[in-house]
């Protein structure tokens, strides 16, 4: 009788890749001005709805604060949004949009203040989406909070909204959450994402608040990694 040792049919699998946090590069390659080098004329993710953008031209500002209630001076965020039509600059965005508008962002915080900005239009409600022409999985499809609520045409549209990633040093995997307007109260109410949250004060960490300046409307965003009030993450 032959006998195989199972031990040698057993799966090989490749040691994991340590993981690493963002910094202290994150800048020099993703934002290489903001870092002292002049690589490129025009930064990339500088300019968000180009000039012929129609809409609401508004300011939005924040900080990151840590879970002692310091900003974060070194974050890197994105911005992803639809325009004031509610379609975003994507093949299955829902329709055309203006050009120019790229509907994507990327800013740094300030290294001395920890404050963060940046100029766009005001995003449209949402649409509801009927199919997906690119074969999403399903099960992205029924997770994803950008997905949820757009699966068929009858549904609430979701309410103006961006979409925010923001990576730092001491972050391992890079953080998306939404921020939401104050003066859509009414959409906010309805939209299928916001009410994933079961708690209305952990709704409310995602709601930015307005003011005017100079004539110009400015919302405020204050990102809380940790503590009380922790902003609400997806899990994308």
């Amino acid at each position: 009788m032959k006998i195989v040792d199972a031990r040698a049919n057993r799966p090989q699998y490749l040691p994991e890749t340590a993981s690493q946090t963002a910094g202290p590069y994150v800048h020099i390659g993703l934002a290489p001005g903001a870092a002292g080098f002049r690589i490129f004329d025009r930064e990339l993710g500088w300019d968000i709805a180009g000039p012929n953008a129609a809409g609401e031209r508004i300011r939005v500002e924040g900080l990151v604060i840590d879970g002692t209630g310091s900003p974060v001076k070194d974050v890197l965020i994105e911005v992803w949004q639809a325009n004031a039509a509610g379609i975003y600059a994507h093949p299955e965005g829902g329709g055309e949009v203006e050009d120019g508008f790229r509907g994507w962002g990327r800013v740094i915080t300030d290294f001395e203040t920890g404050e963060w900005g940046f100029d766009t239009v005001k995003p449209g409600p949402v649409r509801a989406r009927g199919r997906m022409e690119s074969g999403v999985a399903q099960r992205v499809r029924d997770s994803h909070p950008d997905w949820q609520g757009r699966a068929q045409e009858d549904n609430v549209p979701m309410a103006p909204h961006l979409n925010l990633w923001i990576v730092a040093r001491g972050i391992n995997i890079g953080l998306n959450t939404r921020m939401y307007f104050d003066d859509e109260a009414a959409a906010n109410t309805a939209d299928p994402v916001l009410n994933l949250i079961e708690w209305e004060r952990r709704r409310a960490t995602l709601i930015a608040r307005r003011t005017v300046r100079d004539g110009t409307p400015v919302y405020r965003f204050d990102i809380r990694l940790q503590g009380e009030d922790e902003t609400v993450f997806f899990d994308v």
